[in-house]
Order: C-alpha cells, then sequence, then structure tokens
C-alpha cells in the first residue's frame, strides 16, 4: 500500500486537505487525533506527563490540558524535547499499527496526515510528501482567527516547526490553500487519481 504523508505548517489547512482525500473515500490517518489517544485518561503516558509537569495539568474531567502544556513546552526547548521523547515513539507505533490494518484491508494507498511529518521519524512510513501550502502571513491570521491566539504565540509555533522553503524542498505534490475551500477540493480531486495510479504501478510491480 502506498502512504502518501500530508503535512503544512500551523494554519495552512491540513485539515481541510485531509476531509477533502476522506470524502473521495481515502483513509486517512491524522497524526493529532493519534497524539491525543496515547495520552487518554488512564494511559501510561498521561501519567508521565503528571509526574513531570505536575497535577495541575490533568484537569477535573481526568484529560490532559492541552493548551497549557503546549504554552509550557513552547517556552521551553528542554521541556519540548522531553516531551516528544515520550511520545513520539508511541505516536509512531499506533500509526503502524494502523497503516497495517489498512493495507490488509485492501486499500491502495493512504494518507498520513502529520505537522510534524518531516521533523519526526514518521517520514520513514511514507513514500510521496504532500505539503499543503500558504504564506507564512495566511498562517498567522488564520491560527490568530481559528486558535484565539496571540500573533506572538503562532509566530513561536511557527519557529518551531520547519521552515517553509525547507518544508517545500521536501514535496513530491503541493497543494496550494491560498484560495477558497472549492479551490483545495478541486486540487485535491485532481491529485487523487494521480496518486491512484503510483500506488496501483507499485503494486504491479511487487507482483
Amino acid at each position: 500500500m502506498l502512504v502518501a504523508g500530508l503535512t503544512g505548517g500551523i494554519g495552512c489547512g491540513k485539515s481541510t486537505a485531509s476531509e477533502c482525500f476522506i470524502a473521495l473515500g481515502v483513509p486517512v490517518i491524522d497524526a493529532d487525533q493519534v497524539a491525543r489517544q496515547v495520552v487518554e485518561p488512564g494511559s501510561e503516558a498521561l501519567g508521565k506527563i503528571a509526574a513531570h509537569f505536575g497535577d495541575p495539568l490533568i484537569q477535573a474531567d481526568g484529560t490532559l490540558d492541552r493548551p497549557a502544556l503546549r504554552r509550557i513546552v513552547f517556552d521551553n526547548e528542554r521541556e519540548r524535547n522531553w516531551l516528544e521523547a515520550l511520545l513520539h515513539p508511541l505516536i509512531r507505533d499506533r500509526i503502524l499499527d494502523t497503516l497495517e490494518q489498512l493495507d490488509q484491508d485492501g486499500h491502495s494507498y493512504a494518507i498520513l496526515a502529520s505537522p510534524l511529518l518531516l521533523e519526526t521519524d514518521q517520514h520513514l512510513l511514507i513514500s510521496r510528501v504532500i505539503v499543503v501550502d500558504v504564506p507564512e502571513s495566511t498562517q498567522i491570521e488564520r491560527t490568530m482567527q481559528r486558535d484565539g491566539m496571540e500573533e506572538a504565540q503562532v509566530r513561536q509555533i511557527l519557529a518551531a516547526q520547519m521552515d517553509r522553503d525547507e518544508r517545500l524542498k521536501h514535496a513530491d505534490f503541493v497543494l496550494d490553500n491560498n484560495g477558497s475551500p472549492e479551490h483545495l477540493k478541486q486540487a485535491v480531486a485532481e491529485l487523487h487519481p494521480k496518486l491512484k495510479q503510483q500506488a496501483d504501478e507499485e503494486d504491479a510491480a511487487d507482483d
């Protein structure tokens, strides 16, 4: 099964692109959702986070206070490195399990959507890179509107992510999301048969 990675900086529209692929019947693994699953109430990872950062990060319902944790790790590189060392292997293992199941189910290709696809070893799980791209000014504006963040906080997140130009160097396909949602939907619809054809060609070559 061909696995295409879908990535882009914060505010680029990865989630919208993912929804477009799902609407076409393509299975999408969302690394952000997997990241939430590995810190569910009662999980070993959540217990380690509470022990390291303190119980106030655990909300009354037992879930992780993700915004509070995000503020801590984006202000402290050492703490961010500690958190990534804990979570990234867990996330990777769960993604691998899901990919194996999708392959067994007979899908020709799947999408792994991840904001840190190229910054982590998740890129080793894929054979194509799709970058959703917008100018940095658009990223900042959209993220501020969507998440209610201050500009300085958005810029901190951008600084922790791969530089836009560097990300584009890794791209096999680029989805320009500087237009309307319909424009992005059309771009995904045009990319879909290309990925399916490449998946079918790889499958035939393996037989």
